[in-house]
């Protein structure tokens, strides 16, 4: 007991001198570095909390989507010439307002923390009860698959509305091309070499967590994430490209989850239990096509997302 409270005081300490060291660090790219180490240490602190689903979910964000897009921000932010003319130091009296805000919300979120009846009221026994039925082990999966369907198929609606508005967003010229910036590959980059050597272990790992899912912590989610991640690498290290937005490929692989989703939702109203409703004997096969489905609509549109309008109309197909 005394050495896993240790651990947890070091993970404490740890965390909070990586968030100093990613805020005040002058570089950008030890900033970056900072950052991605402390979404790791997240998860690994999620992981001693017993959120293992949690865990994964924020080394894929944390450490995996955003880590990926600061690295190639920091990457190209080296690479322009600031003057120090044209940098603005925001002065004293906005750095103590900051810091003043952020030990507002801290305070705050800590009184709420304290506020929480001990013990919390949950569902957990409930869910549990009828998980036999849907032929799972994992209750995360069971409710954002069965219990809570309405909210993970919206979920998914939301994504693919946020990528449509994005796509509005580009000009009417440029409407059809290729999403981003073009990027330059450079021999030389660390970028490249993380680009070659992380997408195909990473690739086997998605595979297991969408497999595993089920039953272990894990799932689509997590899975689609990990694919996101690669493909952002792989065009920041210029070693590929976004393909353009008027392929009616990628098109389908975005709604193809809500699509599949909406479906089987549908085909439930043959059963007493309505839309979304799952029988008993076929209750994980259909949750495993699903999630199958779900994840590269979400590795999909998590990396469109991120590549922004369609800016160069010159490279349609």
């Amino acid at each position: 007991m005394i050495v896993e409270t240790c651990l947890r005081v070091v993970l404490a300490v740890t965390l909070l001198g990586l968030a100093a060291c990613a805020i005040l660090a002058r570089d950008a790219l030890a900033a970056v570095v900072a950052f991605v180490v402390f979404g790791l240490l997240v998860a690994v602190a999620w992981v001693a909390l017993g959120a293992v689903d949690v865990a994964l979910t924020e080394a894929a964000i944390g450490g995996g989507v955003t880590g990926a897009l600061l690295l190639g921000a920091a990457r190209v932010e080296g690479r322009r010439k600031v003057t120090a003319a044209r940098r603005r130091d925001p002065g004293v009296a906005a750095k103590g307002l900051v810091a003043l805000l952020c030990t507002l919300v801290s305070a705050a979120l800590a009184a709420a923390w304290f506020s929480l009846p001990d013990p919390a009221p949950s569902l957990a026994p409930q869910a549990v009860e009828s998980m036999p039925r849907l032929g799972v082990g994992n209750p995360v999966t069971a409710v954002l698959i069965a219990y809570r369907g309405w909210d993970t198929l919206l979920e998914k609606v939301v994504l693919g509305l946020a990528l449509a508005g994005i796509w509005a967003l580009g000009a009417d010229s440029r409407w059809g091309g290729r999403p981003g910036f073009a990027q330059i590959r450079s021999a030389d980059d660390p970028l490249g070499l993380l680009a070659r050597v992380l997408p195909p272990p990473a690739i086997i790992l998605a595979v297991y967590l969408l497999w595993t899912g089920a039953d272990h912590p894990g799932g689509a989610f997590q899975a689609g994430t990990i694919l996101a991640t690669m493909g952002i690498l792989v065009v920041l290290a210029g070693l590929a490209d976004y393909p353009a937005v008027s392929s009616r490929a990628l098109r389908v692989a975005a709604v193809a989850g809500t699509g599949v989703f909406v479906l089987t939702g549908i085909a439930g109203f043959a059963l007493p239990g309505g839309f979304l409703s799952f029988p008993e004997p076929f209750a994980k096969p259909v949750i495993v096509v699903v999630e199958v489905a779900l994840v590269f609509s979400i590795g999909v549109t998590l990396c469109l997302l991120v590549a922004g309008p369609p800016r160069r109309k010159e490279d349609r197909p």
